[in-house]
């Protein structure tokens, strides 16, 4: 009779051993691989020639301590060779108003080949609530 009991038990404890002494396969990371996408942004307005060669790869926005927009816009040379350009940044009030007073002068800059870059502007005025960024060619 005792050995119908133990018989099981033993078996029981038996398997449970092996069950913990198991050896899991390794665990790896997966291949971090750099899937960037273009941003599609209707504050962004690019020209023709330029959007070929330069992408708007995001588009950032906060508020700084003095309550004024704060705009990133983060760009990639897609091209082997240098791309110059020119931007100038447009202010809207809260309904959508350009605010005409506020002039923004254009700025010439470039990015090197195959570079990401960051521009950046203020809003001038805390009325300024919304922006647009226009991005040229520089000839």
């Amino acid at each position: 009779m005792k050995t119908h009991i133990l018989l099981p038990l033993g078996l029981a404890v038996g398997l449970a051993v092996l069950a913990g002494c198991t050896t899991a396969p390794p665990v790896e990371n997966a291949p971090v691989v750099d899937q960037r996408i273009i941003v599609a942004d209707p504050r962004v307005s690019t020209d023709a020639s330029l959007n070929n060669l330069v992408s708007v790869m995001g588009v950032r926005t906060s508020m700084t301590p003095g309550g004024l927009l704060k705009v990133q816009v983060e760009l990639q040379n897609r091209t082997t060779s240098l791309q110059q350009f020119i931007y100038r940044f447009e202010w809207f009030d809260a309904n959508g108003m350009e605010i005409n007073n506020v002039i923004t002068a254009p700025i010439t800059d470039q990015i090197e080949s195959q570079e990401d870059k960051f521009i950046f502007s203020i809003a001038p005025n805390p009325n300024c609530k919304d922006f647009r960024v226009k991005f040229i060619t520089a000839n």
